[in-house]
């Protein structure tokens, strides 16, 4: 009798909550020496407060925390969570306190992740949200996300509860947390968008949530597919090899097969490893088939989790600071293979989409921010309009 009073409740609560979607996410990577020039500030004693546009919906949500990039552990007295309205200030009476094990904080392990209680707490789909905490004093940070296009407060002392702090200063970083998940009674799934800093949104205005992926949640949204849409750009991420966070194929199962209901993932990456070949000079010995050959390896990982995968066309940069004939040669060769293969789950070709229709090595001039390589707003929107929903279809079977 027991047992079948346990099977009851188990199959209540998975009727109950049909769904769960990474419902805004980041990727993180180790924080470098406190006395190098891209360090993060401390957070020793200090409140961290996050300001977050969630993409799916629901009427549970969770943390995700990441500590993994880090050789030490690092612990967190308290979490909360609260409901931020339209000029960016968080609602009066809806701050709630979020518990790891029901405990109100956590000592997360070294190179660790670790996943907060259920908290029942409605959120609409495109809801923005404040995810406070206050980290113990001692504690050094040695993972972080070194770029947002996003204001995070730093205060002194606990002001968890606040709706105000006091004495903050803002950077434009990301700390500790790495994912907002949902859980919702009807069926959810994520699309996992996977690059370089033109997936993390380098140059989109602050606090404006127009990254391409922020807009392409929008546009889902919009078409209303319930789906989360989770960001795991990295600015000045490789291929094949390390140093703006782990490379490509290091990362790939941590920040994509790992996010809960990843139903496709849109891979845009490798202008950095062309660009930086030729800034380092290493670029008679670099090799375009082992970069080509990293993209049938993602493929291959993502089929056998039953994720579907969709690459992007690397965009025109001619103009940038890394730009050259060479490397100009190099992207084509990868983006003629990215349009002919046949082992991918789609093809988004955002060089036609992107490009200057009276120089095509060149950025459309409405869609460039200046700098010859990232797009403004307008370029992001575009490139949200790009993808095909009709890629979007349900995940993959894994065939063996």
């Amino acid at each position: 009798m027991r047992g079948v009073l346990l099977l009851a409740a188990l199959l209540t609560s998975a009727s109950a909550h049909a769904g769960v979607a990474r419902s805004w996410g980041v990727a993180m990577q180790a924080a470098p020496a406190a006395d190098a020039p891209n360090a993060p500030p401390s957070i020793a004693d200090a409140t961290v407060r996050q300001f977050l546009r969630l993409s799916a919906g629901g009427d549970r949500l969770r943390l995700v925390l990441d500590n993994q990039d880090s050789a030490s552990a690092l612990t967190i007295d308290r979490f909360a969570v609260a409901l931020v309205d339209a000029r960016g200030a968080v609602i009066p009476g809806s701050t709630r306190s979020i518990s790891f094990g029901g405990r109100p904080g956590v000592t997360i392990p070294a190179h660790a992740p670790m996943i907060s209680d259920w908290l029942r707490m409605p959120v609409k789909p495109l809801a923005r949200i404040a995810v406070s905490f206050h980290v113990a004093p001692g504690q050094t940070l040695g993972a972080f996300h070194s770029f947002a296009a996003a204001k995070t407060q730093l205060a002194p002392g606990d002001q968890v509860e606040k709706p105000e702090l006091a004495e903050a200063a803002t950077v434009e970083r990301r700390f500790v947390v790495s994912g907002v998940d949902v859980a919702a009674k009807a069926p959810l799934r994520t699309i996992v968008t996977f690059g370089d800093s033109i997936t993390d949104g380098v140059r989109a205005t602050v606090d404006s949530d127009l990254r391409w992926p922020d807009q392409f949640a929008a546009r889902l949204q919009k078409a209303r597919m319930t789906v989360g849409v989770a960001n795991v750009g990295i600015s000045g991420n490789r291929m094949l090899a390390d140093g703006a966070g782990l490379n490509a194929l290091a990362r790939f199962d941590r920040d994509v097969l790992a996010i809960p209901g990843a139903s496709h993932v849109i891979v845009l990456e490798g202008v950095n490893d062309i660009g930086a070949a030729w800034r380092e000079k290493r670029h008679e010995s670099f090799d375009t088939e082992a970069l080509i050959n990293a993209y049938r390896q993602m493929v291959i990982r993502a089929h056998d989790h039953g994720v579907k995968i969709i690459l992007a066309t690397i965009l025109p940069y001619k103009g940038a600071g890394y730009w050259s004939e060479w490397g100009e040669t190099q992207r084509q060769k990868i983006n003629t293979w990215i349009r002919e293969q046949k082992q991918s789950d789609g093809v988004v070709d955002l060089d036609a989409v992107m490009r200057d229709k009276a120089d095509p090595l060149v950025m459309n001039p409405a869609y460039d921010s200046g700098d010859h390589l990232h797009p403004n707003d307008k370029g992001f929107a575009a490139m949200a309009d790009a993808v095909p929903l009709s890629l979007l279809g349900q995940r993959k079977v894994p065939t063996r």
